[in-house]
């Protein structure tokens, strides 16, 4: 259930430094990027593909990098706590990577039940993961506190 919350800036960042310090963190391993297909049938994406999302024209296929992409991402994931405020904490992080790092991220969401609900894949620059990473570990330690 997506949670409402009126707080202040501080009360939110607050908020979410212990949202993220309970969340269970995964680096995957590899650099991935997307593979684009026609629109039409779905395409049938490889065991390891991590998202399959089309607009009108293609379908796009997250999947491991094969070494002639454009773009090349590393990835990490959170799974929430199921009764963790996490409201916000999209547009919080990615602010924060942002500021450190001086990129963007992209993101994507899925739902798995058994793991809380909502779970986020979130793609940073190949050769930016490891300051991403060390970031997030950085913020989750004061959320730990």
């Amino acid at each position: 259930m997506v949670s409402i919350s009126h707080e202040t800036p501080e009360q939110t960042r607050t908020r979410l430094r212990r949202v993220l310090a309970e969340a269970t963190f995964e680096v995957l391993p590899g650099h991935w990027a997307y593979h684009e297909h026609p629109a039409g049938p779905i395409p049938q994406p490889s065991a390891d593909a991590l998202a399959l999302v089309r607009d009108e024209e293609s379908w796009s296929v997250l999947g491991p990098a094969q070494g002639d992409e454009t773009e090349v991402f590393g990835v990490f994931a959170f799974h929430f706590p199921a009764a963790a405020d996490n409201s916000g904490f999209v547009g919080w992080l990615a602010s924060e990577l942002k500021d450190q790092l001086g990129t963007g991220v992209a993101v994507l969401c899925g739902y798995n039940s058994t793991q809380g609900g909502i779970y986020d894949y979130w793609l940073v620059p190949a050769q930016l993961l490891g300051g991403a990473v060390a970031h997030v570990r950085e913020l989750a330690a004061e959320g730990g506190r």
